[in-house]
Formats: structure tokens, sequence, C-alpha cells
């Protein structure tokens, strides 16, 4: 397997980021920063996956969020 030290994302899923995002920060506080209804009306991570997957444009900006966040843990 290639190993990619530089990437923070590597190995991590897009089911675990969307948990630990809305772990940290709640739905409410995630639809305020990225404006997508699956994350405003009735959101839940299975709806979330699925418009994410779809969406790269949605999925950039949810990595980035994600990113952002551990970036503060530190």
């Amino acid at each position: 397997m290639n190993s990619q030290p530089n990437n923070p994302l590597h190995g991590v899923k897009l089911q675990q980021i969307v948990e630990d995002l809305v772990a940290h920060y709640g739905w409410e506080y995630m639809g305020h920063q990225i404006n997508i209804r699956c994350f405003t009306h009735e959101p839940s991570v299975k709806s979330s996956l699925k418009f994410l997957r779809r969406t790269p444009w949605a999925r950039t900006k949810v990595e980035k969020m994600y990113l952002n966040m551990l970036e503060k843990r530190r």
C-alpha cells in the first residue's frame, strides 16, 4: 500500500468525517457554515453521505471544515 504521510485525510472515511463534525459542532452550526439541505432540513448521517458522495463541491467544503477542526484541536 502507498503511504501518504502529508495527506491528513488518508484512511479517514467520509462517514467518520461527518460523524466527528456532528459530534464536535452539531447539525445547526454545520448547516450555518455550509448551507446545504442535508445539514439544515431533517439532517442525518445517511442523507448527508448520499449527497456528499454525489456532490464534489460540497464534499470539498466538508473536508475543509474537518481539517480546520483538526487544526484547532492541536
